[in-house]
């Protein structure tokens, strides 16, 4: 009756998580990926508005810096746009050139070196925990501005239950989130449109006054702190505006999840992303100036301009409300791009050993859980550590983002330089990543300097104990792999004299269940254990092995193919190996994104055929334990021999000493 109880309770939960995140998907789908994927208007919608939404908060935060100087928003405006563009075509060419995605970290890692690249990697990690954070807080703020002052302690609470809701939203999937959340982005274009294009028509007779304005402006501040004081005063606030930007590398990090041609689909999407960028935040520039906006405690400086603006209209408060609504909805989206791009740079990193390697892995729902899972837990924590503070975080945001800009603009200007050879046109595009290269940099130092004392320091603090904690995780597994390494060496190719059995199997003797991985001395050094430790008890082997799809494999049909492929290759070698020492033995594979699930469910049917089985499996053993052994190597045997031992299938660890 318990036991009754307990698989009614386990499948009513189950029901639930599917309810709530969906129903698995299934792999073997011939249009899987072109399902999933997304068409140029759609990643606009789930990777551009990050960088769209930035115009809520980069153009407001550069306008403040420039105090009383307002005379300058104009050239701001422009110099603004002009870099978006310059910035964006850079970017294009990254996506041209390194078309599998991951941006930054891949040409860094790439073009300057592994160093480099954890750099890159932990700084975009970092930026994506900020681009939810910063998002969730400037939607908070928007929304909030609308709202009476004694209920803006609520800010925070809401803020972290909107990060919640954005985690399980996610973990459903991409297009599901993003598909969910298209309307908003397509409300906020429209009345920005209306706002902006209202603002500077209706307004057309300031533009001889503004030109005055320059004029006087400039003469005073020649005769009271000089052109050097003006350039200086013009870069720290097109500095301090550098947030404008954060976001335009999304396209490039998350290519894996375009439509095919996946480049032209990225480029494209990249241009929607700068046009619409540039056209925004030049002119609100604009539009500040010919309005001539000041800042309202409790109020964004887009609420006052759109308050301003839609005064005199019938029902101009709805209108002025649904606008900056829209704008925070946006922001909500914005959030989308770090839970989408953060886990795959964390994705990427895990296949490159600097993560632990469950982070690479998919979920039923064919989503990086593991990846999104941190990603929101770290945006809820800075939430609460910089009580929603929209100023400290986009200074945060900002460096860890021309961090990347950086490093990125200095990996394709010695591509270009080292294909100069082979491409006709390498001094054009290197012109722009050398351009690129000066303004990212200028943008780095200024604000680091300016703002070190305002929460530059704990960026900085937070990034360099990301890499320091990648490379603690890199030489554990380096060691690990030099031991496995030397089993290979010694096992792979070990003589066998016995007699080739080519009998087929019995269900009714003995049999081993082997779980395997892949053709290695790890598995060889498995089965001559199970022969040594139960000497002539069993008459069969049945090899298992799951072909795991993760990040890494999950870029195509083809790559599942390529995977399936060199599982069944590997099961072959193992096949082959049992035959040449006398055993009746074959291969069983299946295809998963979870190999506890999977090698459960292929025991069980081996298992049924074989009733008189045993599951077999190795796990790494260390001379000291330490606590972080189980979150590096996952503790899958431990985890598949408690699933089959309730089942009542008997399962053996063995364990597999390694010398690190």
């Amino acid at each position: 009756m318990n036991t009754e109880s307990e698989n009614g309770n386990r499948s009513m939960f189950k029901k639930l998580v599917q309810a709530i995140f969906g129903a698995p998907k299934y792999l073997k789908d011939p249009q899987l990926f072109h399902k999933m994927s997304l068409i140029p208007i759609l990643a606009w919608v789930g990777l551009g508005a990050d960088g769209l939404s930035s115009s809520a908060y980069g153009p407001e935060e550069a306008f403040r810096a420039l105090g009383s100087h307002t005379y300058l928003a104009v050239l701001l405006g422009l110099a603004t746009a002009v870099t978006v563009f310059i910035i964006s075509y850079a970017y294009s060419r990254i996506i041209e050139h390194f078309p599998h995605g991951g941006g930054g970290y891949v040409v860094a890692t790439h073009m300057l070196g592994e160093k480099a690249g954890v750099v890159s990697g932990s700084a975009l990690l970092v930026d994506y925990v900020l681009t939810i954070t910063v998002s969730i807080a400037s939607c908070v703020d928007a929304l909030f501005s609308y709202v009476p002052s004694h209920y803006h302690h609520l800010k925070v609470p809401v803020a972290c239950v909107l990060a919640v809701i954005l985690i399980a939203l996610n973990i459903r999937g991409v297009k599901e989130s993003i598909s969910v959340m298209a309307p908003i982005f397509a409300t906020f274009v429209v009345t920005h449109i209306v706002m902006l294009l209202y603002g500077v028509f209706t307004h057309t007779d300031r533009f001889v006054p503004l030109t005055n304005d320059f004029h006087n402006g400039l003469h005073q501040d020649l005769s009271s702190i000089g052109i050097f004081g003006i350039l200086m005063l013009f870069m720290r606030a097109y500095s301090l505006g550098g947030g404008t930007y954060t976001g335009i590398e999304a396209v490039s990090n998350g290519l894996q999840i375009m439509r095919e041609p996946r480049v032209q689909t990225g480029k494209r999407t990249m241009i929607y992303m700068a046009t619409s960028l540039a056209f925004t935040a030049g002119v609100l520039f604009l539009c500040y100036s010919l309005v001539g906006v000041t800042p309202v405690e409790g109020k964004t400086l887009n609420a006052v301009l759109a308050d301003g603006l839609f005064a005199s209209w019938p029902m101009g408060n709805v209108i002025a409300f649904i606008t900056i609504f829209s704008e925070g909805a946006l922001l909500l989206v914005a959030a989308q791009t770090g839970f989408v791009d953060g886990p795959r740079v964390m994705a990427n990193m895990a296949v490159d050993s600097w993560f632990p390697h469950r982070f690479a892995a998919l979920s039923v729902r064919l989503t990086m859980r593991n990846g999104i899972v941190l990603m929101g837990a770290g945006a809820i924590a800075l939430l609460l550590y910089t009580k929603g503070s929209v100023s400290a975080m986009v200074v945060m945001y900002s460096i860890n983002v021309f961090v990347t800009f950086s490093l990125s603009q200095l990996g394709m200007s010695k591509f270009f330089i080292q294909r100069r050879k082979e491409d006709p046109e390498w001094m054009r595009h290197l012109s722009v990543h050398l351009v690129g290269l000066v303004l990212c940099v200028t943008i780095l130092v200024v604000t680091t300097v300016e703002k070190f004392a305002e929460g530059g320091w704990m960026t900085l603090l937070i990034t360099s104990v990301v890499i320091w904690l990648c490379y603690i995780i890199k030489g554990h597994y380096t060691k690990v792999r030099q031991g496995i390494a030397d089993l290979d060496n010694t096992l792979l190719d070990f003589p066998i004299t016995h007699k080739y059995n080519d009998e087929p199997l019995k269900h009714n003797e003995p049999t081993a269940i082997q779980l395997v991985s892949g053709y290695s001395g790890f598995g060889v050094h498995t089965l001559l254990s199970i022969l040594t430790t139960f000497p002539k008890t069993y008459k069969n082997v049945v090899f298992v092995s799951v072909a795991v799809v993760d990040s890494g494999s999950f870029k195509g049909a083809e790559e599942v193919e390529a995977l399936e492929a060199s599982v069944k290759s590997g099961l072959d070698k193992y096949v082959e190996m049992a035959r040449r020492l006398g055993f009746a033995a074959e291969g069983r594979m299946e295809i998963a994104t979870d190999v506890v699930e999977g090698a459960i469910d292929l025991c069980k049917e081996i298992h049924e055929e074989y009733p008189r089985s045993t599951v077999f499996t190795g796990q790494l053993t260390f001379r000291l334990e330490k606590f972080y052994h189980r979150m590096l190597h996952n503790e899958t045997a431990f985890a598949i021999q408690r699933r089959l031992q309730w089942d009542g299938l008997t399962t053996v660890i063995l364990p597999i000493r390694v010398r690190t």
